[in-house]
């Protein structure tokens, strides 16, 4: 397997070497696999930087690798039209791992930015968890040189700079205090999303009821969390709350159920402006609840089976903001109980995510074009 890999990693070397004879143009890609949709940061960066350095072109390569072999096949094609916008750019952002990145030689003034695509660090990721269960081989990640030849690495605060720095394996000199453009959002499009999603859901304009949106991290094996949900939906009181379910994208699940509200119209960090409770229990989307400074509660009805399989950067156990509720019937009684206490969630999110210069966005795009501005 070895050798095939470095074979089809040197065949590649040789045709990206013709690819970077072509002239560099003023050019931004921005690559990403989470979806086969435009990142939202990805369209934020774009449109401010149109305000402020028209000249450049923007491309967006946004891909999901598909589960079955066509569609990998159909992907590895995709890889070249890769190759071939990086080879022509001045500048690379991304928000996920990309193979040509990191597996081919790169031109030195080529500027590569990880945004990654979680706004803060909570479960240990990639070089942090090679060769456990949830993570890749480590000789795999050699292989591939996994989360090679960044320029730069976007952390969300002081505080989560050393996690980063440790999951991509790079120096602390290349560790930039910057949150994701997207956070300004969670500040300031409320009203208006309300109104979409109302509009999308008519039955969430009773404002008499509260709305309880679940949005629970990605696992590789999801059949603790449907019977998680069922007890869940089971437990509420239908008449005081609307639930809404906002499962992770890899996450292939439906609940054919009237009472409740599985969206995939909007994004979590939509949706949560119509929140008036979220409920998360490992996902990264804690930091975007944070932002909103709403009741955050934790449903960790597979803590310990979890624990076996990941780690955390931070105690789970003594730093989330929120109580902390190992059965549907724990989580129901302390969200009636109202026992957040959000001065918690204001000292978290005050930690965990740096404040904004300008905005994040204009912060970001003005950190990317001082680097253009230096070739």
């Amino acid at each position: 397997m070895s050798i095939i890999i470095k074979l089809a990693i040197a065949i590649l070397n040789g045709i990206f070497f013709f690819m970077k004879l072509l002239p560099v143009q003023k050019k931004i890609t921005y690559i990403s696999r989470q979806s086969n949709k435009t990142p939202i940061d990805f369209e934020l960066v774009k449109e401010d930087i149109k305000k402020q350095a028209p000249e450049y072109k923007h491309v967006i390569l946004a891909k999901r690798i598909p589960d079955h072999m066509m569609g990998k096949i159909k992907y590895a094609f995709h890889v070249f039209v890769q190759m071939y916008h990086i080879a022509t750019s001045e500048a690379v952002l991304l928000d996920t791992y990309c193979i040509p990145i990191s597996i081919l030689k790169q031109r030195q003034s080529l500027v590569v930015i990880q945004m990654w695509h979680a706004l803060g660090a909570f479960k240990k990721f990639a070089y942090s968890i090679l060769d456990q269960k949830e993570g890749s081989s480590s000789r795999i990640a050699q292989l591939m040189k996994m989360h090679y030849h960044y320029s730069y690495v976007l952390t969300s605060s002081h505080k989560a700079l050393p996690f980063f720095a440790e999951a991509f394996n790079v120096e602390k000199e290349k560790m930039v205090v910057l949150p994701l453009p997207r956070t300004d959002l969670l500040i300031e499009e409320g009203e208006g999303v309300i109104e979409r999603i109302e509009e999308a859901y008519p039955q969430l304009q009773d404002h008499d009821k509260k709305v309880i949106v679940y949005a629970p991290t990605f696992r590789k094996s999801d059949d603790h969390l449907r019977d998680a949900i069922l007890s869940l939906i089971n437990e509420i009181d239908h008449s005081k709350y609307h639930l809404v379910l906002k499962l992770h994208p890899l996450i292939e699940r439906t609940f054919d159920d009237q009472r409740i509200i599985v969206d995939h119209k909007f994004s979590t960090q939509e949706f949560f402006h119509r929140a008036d409770i979220i409920v998360t229990d490992y996902s990264a989307a804690l930091f975007e609840a944070c932002m909103m400074n709403k009741p955050i509660y934790f449903y960790d009805f597979d803590y310990d089976t979890y624990m076996r399989n990941r780690s955390f950067y931070l105690d789970y156990k003594t730093d989330m903001p929120g109580p902390l509720c190992e059965t549907s019937e724990s989580l129901m009684n302390a969200i009636e109980m109202n026992t957040c206490d959000l001065k918690r969630v204001e000292a978290f999110r005050k930690e965990m995510v740096a404040p904004c210069k300008e905005s994040y966005t204009r912060d970001f795009t003005s950190f990317l074009l001082k680097q253009l501005s230096r070739d």
